[in-house]
């Protein structure tokens, strides 16, 4: 089985980007592939996305629902703690998520042991 690894470093702004990311990972979750996801720098800010609308990329889809799904299949997420405290969050941030803090080593552990690292 191929195992992914998704790193997301662009935030709501960034709304085709950030989406893309989110649906890369969902749709090779579904076709039976190992997937990390791990959110630094401004992609921190789209665990904070709470309502459908509000970041929608043009083909990508509504950030909103791809969290949902995220949720709904218990999909790993790395949420680099030192980009989320930067930001101003704390443990509330992932509420709901199979989620925890990590530090730089993570992702260059879980670099090394993916088949594919994909950036957004």
């Amino acid at each position: 089985m191929s195992k992914f690894l998704i790193h997301i470093h662009s935030g709501p702004d960034l709304k085709n980007k950030a989406t893309l990311g989110m649906l890369v990972a969902i749709t090779a979750f579904k076709k039976g592939k190992e997937v990390n996801i791990f959110l630094a720098a401004d992609g921190t800010h789209l665990l904070n996305v709470k309502g459908e609308g509000e970041v929608v990329g043009q083909g990508t889809g509504d950030l909103k629902n791809h969290l949902d799904e995220l949720k709904q299949n218990d999909i790993k997420l790395y949420v680099s703690g030192m980009s989320a405290k930067a930001r101003g969050y704390d443990e509330n941030l992932l509420d709901g998520f199979n989620a925890e803090f990590a530090m730089p080593d993570k992702l260059l552990e879980l670099s090394t042991e993916s088949d594919a690292v994909l950036c957004y």
